[in-house]
């Protein structure tokens, strides 16, 4: 099976929600053998006809909660994609891995590609689990993995915009529901700690998938420079992110590199073309961004959002 699976126009107009339709089926069994369909050379319409091919695919939009990286809504809950500068490269994760809840479906569309790079790496996390070291593989079952996350309001998105409230009551609430350990320290800082699992089974095509973000928020997958300028700043608790085994313990530095090494091999590539819109299963693909040379303007909608306990039940 191709990856991504990729669906043309015939060149002569095809309008993207006539496609979207017409092939919903089809589209949606793609997604679950290939992992990724890139859909090239429709017209969109505009954000609000990418918004109504969304719907037709796979429902309304999700806001976007607990946030980790920063976005701007374009219209409603269609996002800009992540505003990192484009010298820097996004490493490859899974949306709201870290959440006790999460999108099943991501759409992204190119309404202007990059000069140069600026694609969105594609890793197939089944491949990915199959190639990661076996004693690794039982560790991370064994003992899954922590995320801790510290709210300081001089670095760092600030608690208020993840949580989408100025009420320390609601954040409150809010971890409390979604199993996440929160603390406010004396100076205001917000400190937040989740133990998840690192291996999943997809609800649908029920293969295993490495699905966290363990190698995402480690230090030492940020630039040489990056981890030694936070180390300067801050003592290990109070490190804006960072991921251990499930009990805390530190998760080595190698063995988060072989992580990344195995999702590297397993990574394809392709660039953006004005119109592409491409769909991937969340659960069965890993996504990232190229550095690139400006302009480079993508959209983003998420949808289907499914929980740990309906995961759980599906299972059963």
């Amino acid at each position: 099976m191709d990856f991504p699976f990729i669906i043309s126009s015939d060149g002569v107009g095809g309008i993207l929600i006539d496609q979207i339709t017409a092939g919903r089926d089809h589209i949606r069994d793609r997604l679950h053998d290939s992992g990724a369909v890139l859909v090239r050379g429709f017209d969109a319409g505009g954000v609000d006809g990418f918004a109504a091919a969304v719907r037709a695919l796979s429902g309304e939009p999700l806001a976007y909660t607990e946030r980790s990286s920063p976005r701007t809504s374009v219209k409603g809950h269609i996002y800009t994609s992540t505003n990192y500068p484009p010298a820097e490269e996004i490493f490859f994760h899974n949306e709201n891995s870290y959440r006790t809840s999460w999108p099943m479906t991501l759409f992204f569309h190119c309404i202007e590609p990059p000069r140069e790079g600026g694609a969105t790496p594609l890793s197939d996390i089944r491949q990915v689990l199959k190639a990661i070291d076996p004693s690794v593989r039982e560790e991370f079952s064994r003992r899954g993995w922590m995320l801790v996350r510290n709210f300081d309001a001089e670095f760092g998105l600030p608690w208020q915009e993840v949580f989408g409230t100025q009420d320390r009551d609601e954040v409150m609430r809010y971890c409390h529901a979604n199993a996440i350990e929160a603390e406010w320290e004396a100076n205001g800082r917000l400190r937040t700690t989740s133990v998840r699992k690192a291996i999943y089974r997809h609800p649908e095509t029920r293969d295993e998938v490495w699905f966290n973000h363990a190698a995402f928020f480690h230090l030492s997958t940020l630039p040489r420079d990056a981890q030694e300028g936070l180390r300067e700043l801050f003592a290990e608790e109070d490190l804006p992110s960072n991921t251990y085994f499930g009990d805390g313990e530190p998760i080595p530095d190698d063995v988060i590199e072989h992580i990344r090494a195995c999702y590297r091999d397993a990574a394809v590539r392709f660039d953006y073309h004005e119109g592409d819109v491409l769909i991937i299963d969340n659960m069965l693909t890993a996504h990232g961004r190229e550095p690139f040379t400006p302009p480079r303007q993508i959209v983003v909608a998420m949808t289907e959002l499914i929980s740990l306990d309906s995961l759980s039940a599906s299972m059963c």
